[in-house]
Formats: structure tokens, sequence, C-alpha cells
């Protein structure tokens, strides 16, 4: 028998457009070599263009399906998404604390790319004194980053765009963070940055062209291909730059379904490996 996949287990919501959520986050860990495990903490009704409504489950279902998982097969990495309560969150940050040895990897959504609120201030308290303290990587975006890292009084004068990325990487380490990468697609800069930060500076920067479109779910394909890659026993640096290398070449391949945004292309390497070239076209070819 073939030794089987590492296994990613993913906590987020269900999007129907397949574009982010957990089936963006299983298309990826599938696309990485890894074999996918999900753990839904809510229905949406969305599409490309934005989240119109959340029906966030019941915290025992979260608690039910994860200890299922977890007592029947190894997981090597997991990976979290769109919460969807203070209660779920509280359960996950449970769970997970029962395995401190597994890389934890979150994606801390807070609003959809058209701008819908998805968490509560209520929920990103709790995100910030449950999870933060056992997340291994941590992948907000500039936005994202900013508004996790302004929390207490001294803040609420104070403007967001003031606030540096490098400022913020700290104050989320302070929190407990074990790395914490920050990506500058909604940064006024030609190319986009990313940057990764430890509590003694800066461990990588790199930087990626800028591509034309927006999309839906490049932040899901990221956390969850870093997971992948940690599962797979890539170092952390290394798993870092693979995941952006792999999450940059499916916004290049990406493709627009509906009205709204482009949804990542998971699968372009698919393409490139299994279409037959023009002589191998001709050589099947019936007389």
């Amino acid at each position: 028998m073939s030794q089987p996949p590492p296994n990613v287990l993913s906590f987020a919501a269900n999007d129907p457009s397949g574009g982010a959520g957990i089936q963006a986050d299983l298309l990826t860990i599938a696309s990485m070599g890894c074999h996918p495990l999900s753990v839904i903490t809510a229905i949406t009704v969305q599409d490309t263009t934005g989240v119109d409504d959340i029906l966030p489950l019941d915290s025992e279902w979260i608690t039910n399906q994860a200890r299922a998982l977890l007592e029947d097969m190894p997981v090597h990495a997991f990976k979290l998404g769109l919460l969807g309560s203070v209660e779920i969150i509280a359960a996950i940050a449970e769970i997970v604390s029962d395995y401190p040895e597994i890389p934890l990897i979150m994606d801390p959504v807070l609003v959809s790319g058209r701008g819908d609120e998805l968490t509560t201030e209520d929920m990103i308290d709790a995100m910030r004194k449950l999870l933060l303290p056992q997340v291994t990587i941590l992948t907000p975006n500039s936005l994202e980053a900013r508004r996790l890292a302004l929390f207490d009084d001294e803040d609420d004068d104070q403007d967001q765009d003031n606030l540096s990325l490098d400022e913020c990487a700290f104050r989320l380490l302070d929190m407990g963070c074990e790395y914490v990468l920050i990506t500058g697609t909604h940064e006024n800069t030609a190319l986009v940055t990313n940057t990764l930060f430890t509590a003694d500076g800066q461990v990588r920067s790199d930087d990626w062209k800028r591509l034309p479109r927006s999309y839906h779910g490049s932040g899901c394909t990221l956390a969850s291909a870093i997971a992948a890659s940690m599962a797979n026993g890539l170092s952390v640096n290394e798993s870092v730059y693979a995941a952006q290398e792999y999450t940059w070449h499916t916004l290049d391949a990406s493709f627009r379904p509906g009205m709204g945004q482009n949804i990542p292309n998971r699968l372009f390497w698919a393409k490139d490996v299994h279409e037959p070239d023009e002589c191998e076209t001709k050589a099947i070819e019936k007389p």
C-alpha cells in the first residue's frame, strides 16, 4: 500500500460559488498534494460579487465534526478561515489547544471582497484572546492587520492608515502569534510586497507582479497552501514562499465565471500537464 498523503484540516464556511471558503481550501490542499479534511463553520449565501447572509452552525456541531476526524486519523496541519460566532471561536480554540504540536495557520477573514462585514467586534476580540496565542502563522492582508492591531483605548482616535505594517505585525506577535505574514495587495504600491515577521523582526519579504483584476478567495488559497506545504514537511520559511508562488500562479490563471470577481484557478498546472500538444494530438487522430 502506498504512503497516504498528509491530512490538512480546514475550519471554514461553505461558499456556494466555489471561489472562497471551504471549497477554496479543499481545492488548494488537494492541489498541493495533501488530503483535505473539513469542518463546516457556517452556511453562506454568496456569489462572486459578495456575501449576502451567514448562518453559523451550533458550536457543538463544530466540536463534534472536528473530534470525529481527530479521533480517526492524524492531522498534519490546521487551517482556519471564516469562523462565524464567538461560540465557534471558543470551541475551535479548545480543540486546537489539545494539539499544540500541529501547525495552526489562520486567515483572519473579517470582510468580504465587496466590504460585507463577516465578523463582529466581539468575534475579533475573541480571536485575539483565544486563537492568536495558539497561531503558528497568521496571514492578514494589510487592512485586516491594521484592524486586528488597533484594539485599545489609546487607539480610538488613531487612523488605521497611519499605523505601519511593521507595527501591526509586532502588535499581533505580542498577542501570541509565532509568525505573521502580512500581504500587500491593498497597499498603493507598484509591486505586491508580502512580509513575514517574527518577534525578532522580518524573516523574509517577497515582491510579486501586481495583477490587474480582483479575486474571490485569494486569502483562503494562500493560507491553505501554507498549511499544505507545512504538512508536507517544509519549514515555515519554505512554506511561505512556496504558497506565495502557488497562489500567484492561481491568480494569474484565474477565470471569471460570474458577474463579480475572478476566481483563482487552483488547478492551473493540470491543463499544462494533461493537455496533449499538437504533435500528440496528430498522433492519436484517426486517418
